[in-house]
C-alpha cells in the first residue's frame, strides 16, 4: 500500500524544503491525509431525473446550463451518456442498480438442488460402509461358528 502524501501549506512549498518533509514523513512523523470518499450510487429515480433535467438542458439551447447541471450532480458527461444508452436500450427499468461482479452461475434453486444432491451422495455412502461393515459381521461370526440372532429381515 502506497504511503499517503503529506498536506503542505503554500509557505512550506515556497521554501523548498521537500527533502525534509519527506525525511520527516518517513521517520514517523505525525502525516496528515484526507479519506477517501464512499462511492456515490444513484438510485433509478435519481438517474432518471438528471437525464430529463439535462435533455432540458440541451432543449433550452445553452451548453453552458448542462455543464452547470453536471458540476451542481457531481458528475461527469460519460455517466450522463451511458444512463441515455441505458435508458434508450431497456427504458427506466435499465438505469436500476446491478449487483457487480459476475452472475451466478446457478440461481436459488439450483444451489438447493445441488446442496440436496450432495447430501443424497453423502448418505448412500454412509449406508454403503454400514451394509459392508454387516457383511463383515457376518463373516467373523461364520468364522469362529458363532450363532447370529434371528433378526426380522434377511438378506
Amino acid at each position: 500500500m502506497p504511503k499517503p502524501s503529506p498536506v503542505r501549506s503554500p509557505s512550506n512549498s515556497s521554501l523548498g524544503t521537500d527533502a525534509n518533509e519527506r525525511s520527516r514523513s518517513e521517520s514517523g512523523a505525525r502525516v496528515e491525509t484526507v479519506p477517501p470518499r464512499a462511492r456515490r450510487s444513484f438510485s433509478a429515480a435519481e438517474k432518471l431525473r438528471i437525464v430529463k433535467a439535462a435533455d432540458a438542458c440541451l432543449a433550452s439551447g445553452t451548453r453552458g446550463a448542462l455543464e452547470a447541471l453536471l458540476r451542481q450532480e457531481g458528475i461527469y458527461s460519460s455517466l450522463l451518456s451511458a444512463w441515455r444508452v441505458q435508458l434508450g436500450a431497456h427504458g427506466a427499468s435499465g438505469l436500476v442498480a446491478r449487483k457487480p461482479g459476475r452472475k451466478p452461475k446457478l440461481d436459488a434453486k439450483d444451489v438447493r438442488l445441488a446442496e440436496q444432491a450432495k447430501r443424497i451422495a453423502k448418505l448412500e455412502r454412509r449406508v454403503y460402509i454400514a451394509e459392508a461393515v454387516i457383511a463383515l459381521q457376518k463373516k467373523a461370526h461364520e468364522l469362529l461358528g458363532l450363532t447370529l440372532p434371528e433378526s426380522g429381515e434377511q438378506s
